[in-house]
C-alpha cells in the first residue's frame, strides 16, 4: 500500500566510532552496558528539517501521506490494525499489533481478525465496530485517500462484519496472496473510535452515520476539516480519544508536538518516559546547532557536519545509522500540457536516467553511505524481494549515450543549447507521438529546501544535463510545499503545471509493507502522483497480489527498472541518529521510519 510518499533525508552516512560500533547488520550498538532504568525524564527529538506533522486524522489525503505525518505523529496515537518492523528487520511484529494474525479460509476468500483487549482513552474498549467505521469512511472517500488504487482496497472486500465485537470477517471479490493482503491491504486499516468520531458536525450527536455512504461522506467532512485547524490538535476533544501509549498535550502551527504517556494504554511497550517533544527545524544547520548545544536528545548529524562526529561523541552522543526500507527517486508529471508527451517517450526519461551520476553522488555526497536505486524495491536493509537483474544499472551514467538516444530520436542537439525537434511523429528517427516540430528540451525541477547534499545533486544533474542538450531550470521550496505541488491533474487543471519534484526522497514502504507497487505505478492509483500508466505494469502489478512466488515480484520490478516512471537516485540512511548518553532503547530502529519512544527510557 501506501509505500508512502515519504520525506527521506539525503543524509551521509558513516560509520561510527567511540561509544557507537557499526554492526554487521546496518546498526549501531553502544558498547557500554545500559545501566538501572528509571522513570520519567524529557526526550526532545529532532523532526527532518522542513518536514513536519500538519495532519492529524489518519485517514490522509495525497498531500498529508507523508512519514512525518503518518509514522511520526499520528501511529504515536492512533494504532494502524497491524503494526510492522521488528527488531530492524522488514516483517509483520505480531506483539504490537492490535489483532492476532489474521486467518484465511475459503482459498483464500475469507479473512478473519481477532482484536486483542484493547481500550481507548476515553475507557471504551477498541472493538469490532470500530474496524468497521474506518472500512465505512475508507469505502464512501476512497477518492480522497491516498492509498487508494481502484480496483484494490478497499473496492477487493465485498462484503464485512463483526460477528462480536471483537471478531471482523472479510469477504473477498477474489483469491490473493496471504502474504500481499496481510502485508498490503489489512495494514492500511486504522481503527477509529466510533464512540466519539461517529458524527456530523461539532454538536451533534454520536450516532452511526457511517452506515450509509451518505452519512459516511458527511461524517469525513466534518473530521477533514477538524483535522485543518492545526492550533487546536491539543485542545479539541476528537483528538484526545486514543488507543496508542501516547496522546497530545500540546502542539504549535509549525509542528512542535509534546507527547504524555496515555495512562489507559492497554497494549505492551508502556511508556516510561514522561514526555516526548518533537522539535522542527527549518534547515539542518538549525538542528545541529541545538544539537551541539545539547538540546537534544536525538538528533541527527547532518552530512557537511559528520566529520564532527568526534565532537559529538564527547559530548555523550553515541551515533547510529537508520536503515530503512524505502526507495529514491524524483517524480515526473506524464500530464503535463506542454511536456506530458516529451515524458512519455521512453527514450528521453533514458536519457535523463543517463545524467545522474549515482555513483559519483554516492563518493562525494554521501561518503559511500547511499545505496544506489535501480528500480523499485530496496536493496537495503537485507530483504529476499529485490530481484537479481535489479542490482545492476540497467543506465549506467554517460552524457554520450543520452545524446544519442536524442539525436537518433529526431532531435537536433547544439553546444550550450536546448535540443529542439527537428523531425516530428512516430516511428524510428522521429521524436514520438504528441511532440511537435520546434519543442525545445527546456524542463523545471522543484528541489526540497534545506537539505545541501540534495541541491548538490540536483545542480549536478543540471550541468550533465546541459552537455547533453537538456536545459533545467531549478527552484527550491520546503520539502511539505514540494509534496504538496505534486498534484495528480489533467492537462487541462492549472495544478498540472509542474514537471519534475525531487524531495530528497521517494517512498517508505508503509503502509503497504511489501514492495509490490500498486500505490506508486498501478493506473489512476492515489500514490501515483506522476499519472505514469502502463497495461504491461497493471498486469504485472495484479500478478503480485495473487502469487505469491517471488518470481512474479521480480517480473513487475524488472519491468518498472527499465520503463522509468520515475527518474531513480540514491538512497541514503534516513539520517544518522545521535542519541544523548543515558537514553536506552532507541536501537533498533524500525526500518520503516516509525518512531518507538514507548520503548525508550533513562537510565541511572
Amino acid at each position: 500500500m501506501v509505500v508512502v510518499a515519504v520525506l527521506l533525508a539525503a543524509l551521509l552516512l558513516t560509520a561510527c566510532t567511540g561509544p557507537a560500533k557499526k554492526s554487521s547488520s546496518g546498526t549501531s550498538t553502544a558498547s557500554s552496558a545500559p545501566g538501572t532504568p528509571v522513570q520519567g525524564g524529557t526526550v526532545t527529538f529532532a523532526l527532518q528539517a522542513a518536514s513536519t506533522p500538519n495532519y492529524i486524522f489518519p485517514l490522509a489525503s495525497g498531500p498529508y501521506f507523508t512519514v512525518a505525518n503518518l509514522s511520526q505523529f499520528q501511529a504515536l496515537m492512533f494504532r494502524p490494525l497491524y503494526w510492522f518492523g521488528e527488531g530492524g528487520k522488514p516483517v509483520l511484529n505480531p506483539t504490537l499489533s492490535l489483532a492476532r494474525p489474521p486467518v484465511y479460509s475459503d482459498g483464500g476468500r475469507v479473512v478473519t481478525m481477532r482484536l486483542k483487549s484493547y481500550r481507548w482513552s476515553d475507557g471504551a474498549p477498541v472493538t469490532s465496530r470500530d474496524v468497521l467505521f474506518w472500512m465505512n469512511l475508507l469505502k464512501a472517500n476512497k477518492a480522497d485517500w491516498a492509498g487508494y488504487v481502484p480496483g484494490d482496497f478497499p473496492d477487493n472486500v465485498v462484503a464485512m462484519s463483526a460477528p462480536n465485537p471483537s471478531t471482523v470477517v472479510f469477504h473477498l471479490n477474489a483469491r490473493y496472496s496471504s502474504r500481499w493482503f496481510t502485508y498490503n491491504e489489512l495494514s492500511q486499516i486504522t481503527p477509529l473510535p466510533q464512540q466519539a468520531w461517529d458524527r456530523t458536525s461539532a454538536h451533534s450527536p454520536d450516532g452511526s452515520y457511517d452506515k450509509t455512504p451518505a452519512g459516511a461522506r458527511a461524517v469525513y467532512r466534518f473530521l477533514n476539516a477538524q483535522a485543518q485547524h492545526l492550533s487546536t490538535y491539543a485542545t479539541n476533544p476528537l483528538w484526545q480519544v486514543v488507543d496508542g501509549p501516547w496522546r497530545l498535550a500540546a502542539f504549535t502551527t509549525t509542528g512542535q508536538a509534546t507527547f504524555v504517556p496515555n495512562r489507559h494504554y492497554s497494549g505492551p511497550d508502556k511508556p516510561r518516559i514522561a514526555r516526548f517533544v518533537e522539535l522542527p527545524f527549518t534547515t539542518e544547520t538549525a538542528e545541529y546547532d541545538a544539537l551541539r548545544a545539547g538540546r537534544l536528545t536525538v538528533g541527527y548529524v547532518p552530512p557537511p557536519d559528520v566529520a564532527q562526529k568526534g565532537l559529538l561523541t564527547q559530548q555523550g552522543y553515541h551515533l547510529y545509522p537508520w536503515v530503512i526500507f524505502g526507495f529514491s527517486f524524483m517524480r515526473i508529471n506524464f500530464h503535463n500540457p506542454t511536456l506530458g508527451p516529451v515524458f512519455h517517450q521512453l527514450y528521453v526519461r533514458q536519457a535523463l536516467q543517463h545524467l545522474l551520476d549515482q555513483g559519483s553522488f554516492i563518493r562525494h555526497l554521501y561518503h559511500g553511505y547511499a545505496v544506489p536505486t535501480y528500480g523499485p524495491v530496496p536493496v537495503q536493509p537485507s530483504n529476499p524481494f529485490v530481484s537479481p537483474a535489479e542490482r545492476h544499472n540497467p543506465y549506467p551514467y554517460s552524457i554520450h549515450a543520452a545524446r544519442k538516444l536524442l539525436t537518433s530520436h529526431g532531435w537536433r542537439v547544439a553546444p550550450g543549447r536546448a535540443a529542439t525537434c527537428v523531425s516530428p511523429g512516430s516511428g524510428p528517427g522521429h521524436c514520438g507521438a504528441g511532440v511537435s516540430k520546434g519543442t525545445t528540451l527546456v524542463l523545471h525541477l522543484q528541489f526540497a529546501s534545506g537539505n545541501p547534499p540534495l541541491q548538490q545533486e540536483v545542480e549536478a544533474f543540471k550541468s550533465s544535463a546541459g552537455q547533453a542538450g537538456i536545459v533545467i531550470d531549478l527552484s527550491s521550496a520546503p520539502a511539505n510545499t514540494v509534496i504538496a505541488n505534486q498534484a495528480i491533474c489533467k492537462p487541462s487543471q492549472p495544478s498540472c503545471s509542474w514537471e519534475i519534484q525531487n524531495y530528497g526522497a521517494g517512498w517508505v514502504y508503509s503502509p503497504d509493507y511489501l514492495p509490490t507497487g500498486g500505490e506508486l505505478y498501478a493506473t489512476g492509483a492515489g500514490a501515483n502522483k506522476g499519472s505514469y500508466s502502463s497495461r504491461t505494469a497493471d498486469r504485472l502489478i495484479a500478478a503480485t497480489h495473487t502469487s505469491s512466488r517471488l518470481s512474479a515480484l521480480y517480473a513487475y520490478e524488472n519491468y518498472i527498472s527499465r520503463q522509468l516512471p520515475a527518474l531513480w537516485q540514491p538512497q541514503a540512511d534516513y539520517q544518522i541518529t545521535a542519541v544523548k548518553s543515558g537514553l536506552e532503547g532507541v536501537v533498533p530502529q524500525n526500518p520503516y521510519a516509525f518512531l518507538e519512544p514507548a520503548r525508550w527510557y533513562f537510565t541511572k
